[in-house]
């Protein structure tokens, strides 16, 4: 199927150009945190990955070591290594693919692939996606840094407040269930109280350790047979098992270790 009539890679595209854009409040609040105009470009272009990018360049601005910065970034880019297992346990990338593909595993790409059902959509919407926000997002990185170093005093065009609101902006819509509202007001009550006696960058850091924490009762509550309050709703993980497939009745059928299965009529669509 020729790219301009797949389902996945006009969603793909249409994801890129809007990420893209949301790309120049980036740049903006890069140089506004004290970073240059190279550093906010090489940022974007290494690190790739949105909440691990502001969360940088937010412990910078308020003043934050380099390894709490970099702390910080770390705990929220590790959601991309769990995606990238339920990708490979999908379409299983081979040969240089293998390699690049770790690159383009985002959010944006991940949720592409994951809302096709059929094999060959899931790797369009993945690549289309994951390389269109790739480029568009290094793009206007690099314009809202230029553009940043052109307004002057952030403060001025309320860019100092911008990351926090970014920040909301990327958690409010995963917030699905009691459970996760829980968790997300007890960790913001936790960093409240920490920020007046730690340094910039470990009242995150907090955060993190308490939804851990909260996580982990939670999952042994339910290994136990006592599900938590919530539980059963969606919370913040991705929507779709890629390790089984749904018949047309409904019902689940494992589909082995590569995600095939060679009575769900869908093994045509893979290489």
């Amino acid at each position: 199927m020729p790219l301009r009539h797949s389902p996945a890679a006009r969603i793909g595209l249409s994801i890129a150009v809007a990420t893209g854009l949301y790309g120049i409040s980036f740049g903006a609040l890069g140089v506004a945190s004290g970073l240059d105009v190279p550093q906010t470009v090489a940022l974007s272009l290494l690190m790739f990955t949105g909440g691990s990018q502001f969360a940088f360049i937010g412990v910078v601005a308020g003043g934050g070591s380099g390894a709490a910065a970099t702390a910080a970034a770390t705990l929220l880019g590790v959601r991309n290594a769990v995606y990238g297992m339920q990708l490979n346990a999908m379409f299983a990338p081979a040969g240089w693919r293998r390699f690049v593909a770790p690159q383009f595993t985002i959010d944006e790409s991940t949720a592409t692939a994951v809302g096709q059902e059929a094999p060959a959509e899931q790797r369009r919407g993945f690549w289309v996606a994951g390389v269109g926000v790739f480029v568009l997002w290094n793009v206007f990185t690099a314009i809202g840094a230029l553009a940043g170093n052109a307004l002057g005093d952030p403060k001025q065009w309320g860019l100092d407040g911008a990351a926090v609101a970014a920040f909301l902006g990327l958690l409010w819509p995963r917030l699905k269930g009691r459970e996760p509202w829980a968790i997300a007001v007890v960790c913001a009550l936790a960093t409240v109280l920490a920020v007046p006696f730690v340094p910039p960058g470990v009242p995150i850091l907090i955060a993190a350790l308490v939804a851990a924490v909260l996580g982990w009762l939670s999952h042994a509550r339910a290994a136990a047979g006592r599900p938590a309050a919530g539980a059963g709703v969606e919370g913040l993980g991705p929507d779709l098992d890629p390790y089984s497939r749904r018949d047309p009745h409904g019902d689940d059928r494992d589909s082995g270790d590569d995600g095939r299965n060679a009575d769900d009529g869908r093994n045509g669509g893979r290489a």
